[in-house]
């Protein structure tokens, strides 16, 4: 994919498995996903070199965003299934979501919205070529 299409799809990092990606519908400045090239919902049909990968991606992630947001918190957690909350139940991703004291808030409950500091754009630009 040449490097402007990866502008626009938010692609942050890609390795020889999987690759790292701004969510489109984050929960906070910086929410990534990380995802295997092979189209799996489970980790069980994740090839082993893949789920190795991305676990060495999410490490490096932790990392990343710490110095980039300097957010004292994370989730980091995978949905697997609709019923438990996947948005794209056939595949499989990590939620990495940085977070800090206080932040989040009525708005969410009660005006259905998301409140986020910074644009995708923004943290693109912040993440793009931070992982070795």
């Amino acid at each position: 994919m040449p490097e402007e299409r990866e502008e626009e799809a938010f692609i942050v990092h890609r390795a020889s498995e999987s690759y790292i990606v701004l969510n489109r519908f984050p929960y906070s400045a910086g929410h990534l996903l990380i995802a295997p090239y092979a189209h799996v919902a489970t980790l069980a049909d994740c090839p082993p070199q893949a789920r190795s990968e991305m676990s060495e991606l999410l490490t490096q992630s932790e990392a990343v965003l710490r110095a980039a947001y300097g957010c004292p918190g994370m989730n980091i957690g995978l949905n697997l299934g609709a019923s438990a909350g996947a948005g794209v139940a056939e595949h499989l991703h990590w939620h990495v979501v940085p977070r800090w004291p206080g932040d989040a808030n009525f708005i969410t409950t009660t005006g259905e919205t998301r409140v986020i500091p910074e644009d995708l754009p923004a943290a693109f630009a912040k993440l793009r070529g931070k992982w070795s």
